[in-house]
């Protein structure tokens, strides 16, 4: 007995993998704005010569903010890395002929990618 081909499995797959992959941007961009809220309230608190903002709360928020990048990037990553375990339990007659597998996880790896050189960039700015 033949087992049916059902490409919505695969299909399926893909969209949990963009799922996740927007997720992960999400909580880059979230990061990035917490980090970058820390730079507004250090600027805020020069125009308006306060000295109840301290520095300890913009490293805070720079800290919070590249763990939030740090966090969508391995939320990425670690998707891309099921997909692909996931991609090689199907058998070929469960893949669309003639579909690239493999642009989707380029995608997420670059997109992973980017998420590094983000959390990088806020690090060394907030040096």
């Amino acid at each position: 007995m033949t087992a049916v081909s059902d490409p919505r499995i695969f299909f399926a797959a893909g969209r949990t993998l963009l799922a996740w992959i927007r997720t992960g941007l999400t909580v880059i961009a979230l990061g990035f704005v917490v980090a970058r809220f820390g730079l507004f309230l250090s600027l805020f608190a020069r125009q308006t010569s306060s000295a109840h903002l301290s520095l300890g709360s913009t490293m805070l928020s720079d800290l919070i903010g590249i763990l939030l990048v740090v966090a969508g990037t391995i939320t990425i990553y670690a998707a891309a890395l099921q997909h692909r375990s996931f991609l090689r339990t199907l058998s070929p007659a469960d893949l669309p002929p003639q579909y690239r597998t493999a642009i989707a996880l380029l995608l997420a790896f670059a997109l992973a990618s980017l998420g590094l050189l983000i959390a990088t960039y806020l690090a060394v700015s907030a040096a």
